[in-house]
């Protein structure tokens, strides 16, 4: 009788109804045995471990598991919309230049933390130094940073200073990533030996930076900036012990318009061609679009982003493609595990179409990548969106090369997009 109990009871449908049911689970039913036996065959075939994690999808199923952990259920949305097809000309609403190459942001001229931050970081000349220990805890996931000690500051009042340290963990520039040491009197050499910590995944620390700046503590007037120094993290070696002494130096205000890139968009792409799936299924391609999560992502101002994702297959003349994720709030690497489908499609039209997805901050939009032969040209007319970069080329031509075959990918998130309109 309990296992009675488990089972859906269709009897209310009508028999049309039930023999859909029936066929969406019998479909899904040949997707889940056919993605084993990929995996499968994968590793027969691949011998590094790293590599077979990575192309298994095995990594993204571990991550998933332990951010949602505690939810209880397994976080995926999904929508079908039809595809439909048409060879209209777009035109360029904005004219904005497009690099072509993504560049980390360490090595643009100018400080990170400075395009969120306001007041007078001229009033005292930098000098001195600051000795740090980073350490990671994978049980705990937590990013330990070990403030030690200052040398030879520059002196704020009266030959001497009373300074304290501040740290962010960038891209956050909220409260929450805000920590700070304890203030020590009258000294140029303070010695703190706090430990700041920070509840991060570690593969998440890949597009952080740390922003370490020192200050002196005024009881009326405002704060007196002493010197910062900002450390990435994507090539941080996590076997090193010993604390590391860095030179402090004076704030260099960084040009907004100069980022190329807002982050790393991580998703996985395949065609299904038709009739590939057997008994004549599916009777049109699809395209399956896997938006997994975005990395490092850098907002435009002081404050808590509200960011969602869009998608849309151009050409689209009935402007009925577009899709979108739900909005994820307050977090610089939002994950949304959300699948697009888009139908209608021939293996041909991939030479001629382009999926553009796009990461936005409320309605802002800061980006994206665009997926396409690049060639400038679709079905005999010019088109703005064929603009795509080598790297996203690079990708569309796998996925068209491989069919049936999931390909994942991670891109920047840049910011020269042309916006197009049909």
């Amino acid at each position: 009788m309990e296992e009675e109990a488990d089972l859906l009871d269709l009897a209310h449908l009508t028999e049309v109804e039930q023999t859909m049911i029936l066929n969406v689970l019998l479909r899904d039913a040949e997707l889940r045995q056919w993605e084993e036996g990929r995996i499968s065959k994968l590793g027969q075939v691949e011998s590094d471990p790293v590599r077979l994690r990575s192309l298994s999808g095995t990594w993204f199923t571990e991550e998933r598991a332990k951010r949602h952990q505690s939810r209880g259920a397994d976080i995926i949305h999904a929508s079908i919309r039809r595809k439909k097809r048409g060879k209209a000309v777009s035109y360029c609403k904005n004219n904005l230049t497009d690099c072509g190459k993504c560049l980390c942001l360490l090595q643009m001229s100018g400080s990170l933390m400075s395009l969120y931050s306001v007041g007078d970081f001229g009033g005292v000349t930098v000098t001195g130094r600051i000795q740090l220990s980073l350490h990671y805890d994978p049980k705990k996931e937590e990013l330990h940073v070990c403030v030690c000690c200052c040398q030879d500051l520059a002196p704020a009042r009266n030959n001497c200073s009373d300074p304290y340290v501040k740290v962010y963990l960038l891209p956050d520039n909220t409260s929450r990533s805000k920590k700070k040491t304890a203030v020590k009197r009258k000294t140029l050499n303070p010695v703190y030996d706090e430990t700041l910590k920070y509840k991060v995944r570690k593969s998440e620390l890949q597009a952080r930076v740390l922003s370490v700046s020192v200050w002196h503590m005024e009881r009326v007037r405002r704060n007196l900036f002493l010197g910062e120094v900002e450390v990435g993290l994507d090539q941080w070696d996590w076997g090193r012990s010993q604390p590391t002494w860095y030179s402090l130096q004076p704030r260099v205000q960084m040009n907004p318009d100069a980022i190329i890139s807002r982050g790393t968009i991580l998703f996985s792409m395949k065609f299904i061609p038709p009739g590939s799936e057997g008994g004549g299924f599916p009777l049109t391609g699809e395209l399956h679009i896997w938006l997994r999560e975005v990395i490092g992502l850098l907002p435009p101002k002081r404050g808590i982003p509200n960011t969602h994702v869009k998608s849309v297959v151009l050409p689209d003349e009935s402007g009925v493609s577009g899709q979108q994720t739900r909005v994820v709030r307050g977090s610089v690497s939002p994950v949304f595990n959300h699948t697009m489908v888009y139908d209608g499609l021939q293996s041909s039209d991939l030479l001629q179409a382009c999926a553009e997805i796009t990461v936005w901050n409320s309605s802002n939009c800061l980006g994206g990548v665009r997926l396409s032969t690049g060639s400038g040209v679709s079905y005999g007319q010019k088109v703005c969106w064929m603009d795509s970069t080598e790297e996203e080329i690079s990708v569309w031509n796998t996925i068209i090369g491989n069919p049936n075959s999931w390909v994942d990918a991670a891109l920047p998130v840049r910011t020269s997009l042309q916006l197009c309109s049909e």
